[in-house]
């Protein structure tokens, strides 16, 4: 009896146990799980890539790889990591808004981007696309000597032009009215090519063959028993076929010569006489000299001449800045209904190059003419949506002649070929710019990159 009661004893332990353990199992299994051990949702950043063109305390300017300028609002100290001209990655939460000037992300992170192959910052998809690959396998073999002559597009030295082309590396030469007189086509086209034999690195030859008061060539009856009409007597004479036929006629002659740059159409608007760009200019309403210039331009596709349009952004009434400052005190909507308009026809179709005007216009910048004003040539990529070659004007002229460092300042502020004379104090600024860090050769790049790019597009590499 004593052994029954203690085997039921024993059995009954052992079950309270069991259901013991299992209710402690239990209550592991289903556990309900604690705040620690919630898995965490993995925050997804958006990113944009781009080339730092300004840098303070609370902000940066970025041109952007989808060729527009964003100011981005600073507020963790990124800015001591940045200088001009880096290329960089930025983290953020939040929407990229074109129609604001600051644009109030949550900036993650920032980041350099490797630089061994094309970085993501410059690849914009521009008119150059196809050919950015080599435009940038060609600059990681150039010295720093030969990419500061590929910015500089240099009116022809009166003596020793083949040696300014061999010792400064220059990235193109522009004919004037001296560099053709007397010459025949033969003559004028041999001097071309032994300039473009002696260069390392093929020469953009540009010229004015604008018709009417500018004839850089056809005012040589050699050249051409006459001078080329203006556009505004071709129209008159032709219609837009007659300015069709008139661009065919000056690409085919200046291919003939071996020159590949016109310098021309005129988009300028001016439709009064007493005007100092009337003479030069079609002379007709907004539309109409979009269509001008559209028609100048689509002629040019058919040849190997490339056109510039000029006089960005748009020269209206103003004087001549060959001999004093312009100043320019109209609205920024009165460019835009106006004066953009056949700069924004001309980009349509596929123009490959601007040149900016050395006007003062007040509404974008009234302290810098438009040709170093950062300000302007960004109307040109965020208003234009332009991804070509931009250009000064000729930086010799009265306009600008007391403006210290103005080679310096324009290709700070975008241009990406310089037109000016003396060279040797061009490249001598630009290097002592690289010296003391006001330049950085990053940035440099970029700017020969895309020089480099055009010239590849134009199939002279």
């Amino acid at each position: 009896m004593k052994k029954s009661i203690i085997i039921l004893v024993i059995v009954a332990g052992i079950l309270i146990i069991s259901d013991f353990l299992l209710y402690q199992n239990k209550n592991f299994l289903y556990k309900k799980p604690t705040q620690n051990n919630k898995k965490t949702k993995e925050v997804i950043y958006k990113t944009i890539a781009g080339i730092v063109y300004e840098v303070s305390d609370s902000s940066l300017l970025l041109k952007a790889n989808d060729g527009y300028f964003y100011t981005l609002e600073l507020k963790n100290n990124f800015n001591k990591q940045l200088k001009i001209g880096n290329n960089i990655k930025v983290f953020y939460q939040g929407n990229l808004d074109k129609t604001k000037n600051i644009q109030n992300l949550e900036i993650k992170n920032i980041e350099n981007l490797n630089l061994s192959t094309l970085p993501e910052s410059w690849n914009d998809k521009g008119i150059f696309k196809d050919y950015y690959e080599q435009a940038y396998e060609k600059l990681q073999s150039l010295t720093l000597e030969e990419k500061l002559g590929q910015l500089l597009l240099v009116r022809i030295p009166e003596e020793g032009q083949i040696e300014a082309i061999t010792e400064y590396n220059l990235g193109g030469y522009i004919l004037f009215g001296r560099d053709t007189k007397g010459e025949t086509k033969k003559s004028l086209n041999a001097k071309i090519n032994t300039y473009q034999q002696a260069a390392k690195i093929p020469l953009l030859i540009a010229t004015d063959e604008e018709g009417g008061t500018v004839v850089r060539i056809s005012n040589n009856p050699n050249l051409r028993s006459t001078k080329f009409l203006s556009p505004r007597e071709t129209y008159q004479n032709g219609g837009y076929e007659g300015i069709t036929q008139q661009a065919n006629e000056i690409n085919t002659l200046l291919s003939e010569l071996g020159i590949n740059v016109n310098l021309a159409p005129v988009a300028d608007i001016s439709t009064d006489e007493n005007d100092f760009i009337y003479q030069r200019s079609f002379g007709i309403d907004a539309n109409s000299t979009a269509k001008y210039v559209e028609t100048v331009i689509q002629a040019s596709q058919q040849s190997k001449v490339s056109n510039v349009l000029k006089h960005f952004p748009g020269y209206g009434n103003n004087k001549d800045t060959h001999t004093g400052v312009a100043v320019d005190s109209r609205s920024l909507d009165s460019f835009r209904n106006n004066d953009l308009i056949p700069f924004q026809a001309g980009v349509k179709v596929g123009a490959e190059a601007i040149m900016v005007s050395h006007n003062i216009i007040n509404a974008v910048d009234n302290a810098n003419p438009a040709s170093l004003s950062l300000d302007v040539h960004k109307l040109a990529s965020n208003e234009l949506g332009f991804k070509g070659i931009l250009m000064t004007d000729d930086l010799d002229m009265d306009a600008i002649k007391d403006i210290d460092n103005s080679v310096v300042k324009a290709l700070l502020a975008d241009n990406d070929m310089l037109i000016l004379s003396d060279y040797k104090s061009a490249i001598n600024e630009l290097r002592n710019a690289l010296n003391d860090g006001t330049l950085t050769e990053d940035y440099l790049n970029y700017h020969v990159f895309k020089a480099l790019a055009w010239k590849y597009y134009k199939e002279l590499l």
